[in-house]
């Protein structure tokens, strides 16, 4: 935490003066002039950043140190949460990669676009929308997507939506084409297409893996954008790094594994109570990995072995720790070209991962597992007051402890993100969205949390009475009531249920209601199931309240806020 004397370096002061005046003739013929000062804090001015470094990890969780998981070995990004400002409650749209980074990088949401599996494009199926980095390009930047940003194939119009929204063509990993091939050594010495897979790098297609490859290419990049000989225009630059890990297979280099040499069961291992099964995702995709077919596990709601699941979720946290060197490869490079000192920084997941919670794994529900994910804002001179320089620390060989964070508990969703990026920035922030989305190219269904970031800088000192979103809206889909073997994946057509969920300060609520894969739209008084889960008493959600007596009066206030939307949960502007 900055000091006093740091903090007042973000402020802008203003001197209220009220001046009372009582004239009193005394004796003498002295005059008495009595003046009452009032000093009251003016909005923090943040400092205007140069660049944008758009970091996006696959399939990631709140899974750090930072949000209180000791299991985790990841000292480069508990670096970068110290120069940051840390988002507890930050949610994701969709539990599923291509829904979730198209909403954030429109910030329009799934029902807005139309999107429920990889299939359609948003510019020719429902309107030819401004993207986040496109709308940087239009203003000037140099923008750059390098591995994983939007999610590749027809959702991305086959070309990860370049030229709009790239000044140059996306980098893609030559060796991601090899992502599900059976790559994986077994103790008979096969390969397999397993779930856990450490592997020798030397030994894999073109020596390689993906993130190597595209980390490799960001911190190229940088260091030609920092020497103008090699640069070809002299732009700023928003420049997005996706990494592919941890999304399975859990496929990283074997020396990461030794980081784990035990691992915990989740705590909370069991299908909780009273949980609808049209709620229940059957994760069909782990289940088709060739070492999980071995273990004959019954569908759908048969649990993995312990030995398994703790093999797994060691294979999730080794995973983490590969991509955390990275980043700090990543961050110390950005130190190093002397970037650092004017770029803003943000860190996120498109979606959470569940690690035997409830029994469940993999994402495809509406669990705070899946949809809550980690956000950091780095922004230079504002959130890393004495902060060390970037460095990159060894996660094999280093330990290291960091400042806290500073953070906040108020409810963020990604689809924030396009407008408070564009409002750090200075640049034309998007306006809300009208009734019909679909009508207008440039416009936010989210709300820029930069007054937020001032808020938590300024430690509550400049706002006496602050307002913030009052809930976060997620959503998922099924093609029918029970689970089977499309309901994690469900195809458009074959869409009947949609799983509509709100995070309230306290709860979350969710009703799983008729859809319509014609009219994109969910019919209210069709109604399969209720999930009601009170996070001050039941934090990990495994139990199920809605049915309770006690709870029909809360259950109709929250089933009304639900079905009003987001419209009705965001401050005015």
């Amino acid at each position: 935490m900055a000091d006093m004397s740091d903090r007042q370096t973000l402020h802008k002061r203003s001197l209220w003066v009220c001046v009372g005046v009582i004239i009193l003739v005394l004796a003498t013929g002295g005059v008495m002039i009595a003046i009452h000062l009032t000093i009251k804090d003016d909005e923090p001015t943040l400092p205007k950043p140069t660049n944008v470094l758009f970091i996006v990890v696959d399939d990631l969780r709140p899974a750090l140190e930072s949000y209180g998981d000791e299991n985790v070995i990841a000292p480069n990004i508990k670096q970068l949460a110290a120069r940051s400002i840390k988002f507890n409650r930050a949610y994701s749209q969709f539990a599923m990669c291509a829904p979730s980074r198209n909403s954030f990088l429109t910030s329009r949401r799934p029902d807005t676009l139309h999107l429920y599996d990889t299939r359609s494009y948003w510019r020719t199926a429902v309107g030819n929308f401004t993207t986040l980095p496109q709308h940087f390009k239009e203003h000037g930047f140099h923008t750059v997507s390098i591995g994983k940003i939007f999610h590749s194939g027809p959702s991305s119009g086959d070309d990860d939506d370049y030229p709009y929204s790239w000044s140059e063509k996306p980098y893609r990993p030559s060796t991601i084409k090899y992502k599900n091939s059976a790559v994986c050594p077994t103790k008979d010495g096969t390969l397999a297409r397993n779930l856990y897979c450490p592997v020798n790098v030397d030994e894999q297609e073109e020596h390689t893996l993906p993130d190597l490859q595209s980390n490799a290419q960001a911190i190229e990049f940088l260091q030609n954008y920092s020497d103008p000989t090699l640069r070809s225009e002299d732009k700023p630059f928003f420049l997005a790094v996706g990494y592919y890990k941890p999304h399975i297979p859990f496929k990283f280099p074997k020396q990461y594994e030794d980081l784990y040499p035990s691992m915990p069961l989740a705590p909370n291992r069991y299908k909780p109570d009273k949980m609808p099964d049209v709620a229940w995702n059957p994760w069909v995709d782990v289940r088709s990995r060739d070492d999980v077919q071995k273990l004959n596990v019954s569908f759908p709601f048969g649990p993995l072995p312990d030995d398994f699941q703790k093999l797994a979720r060691i294979g999730y946290y080794a995973s983490i720790s590969y991509i955390d060197d990275l980043i700090g490869e990543l961050l110390a490079t950005l130190q190093e070209t002397g970037f650092a000192q004017n770029t803003m920084i943000v860190f996120t997941g498109d979606h959470g991962w569940s690690l035997g919670e409830h029994q469940e794994w993999a994402k495809y529900s509406n669990f705070d597992d899946v949809v809550r994910v980690p956000l950091f804002v780095s922004i230079p001179k504002a959130t890393d007051v004495n902060a060390e320089p970037f460095r990159h620390i060894s996660v094999l060989n280093e330990t290291v402890k960091y400042p806290a964070a500073l953070q906040t508990d108020e409810l963020v969703e990604l689809v924030d993100l396009f407008p408070t990026l564009t409002d750090v920035m200075h640049l034309p922030t998007p306006p809300y969205c009208p009734l019909d989305s679909g009508s207008s190219v440039f416009c936010t269904e989210g709300r820029s949390f930069k007054p937020l970031i001032q808020h938590v800088i300024a430690e509550q000192n400049y706002i006496e009475k602050f307002s913030w979103k009052k809930a976060a809206f997620s959503q998922y889909p099924r093609p029918s009531a029970f689970p089977q073997n499309n309901s994690d994946l469900p195809l458009l057509k074959d869409i009947k249920i949609m799983g509509y969920t709100m995070k309230t300060k306290q709860y979350r609520y969710t009703e799983w209601i008729h859809f319509s894969p014609d009219t994109f739209q969910g019919n209210w008084s069709i109604l399969y199931a209720q999930e009601l889960y009170d996070h001050y008493r039941d934090e990990k959600e495994d139990n199920n309240v809605a049915e309770k007596p006690e709870n029909e009066k809360l259950v109709k206030q929250l089933s009304k806020q639900l079905q009003k939307g987001w419209r009705s949960s965001v401050p005015s502007r």
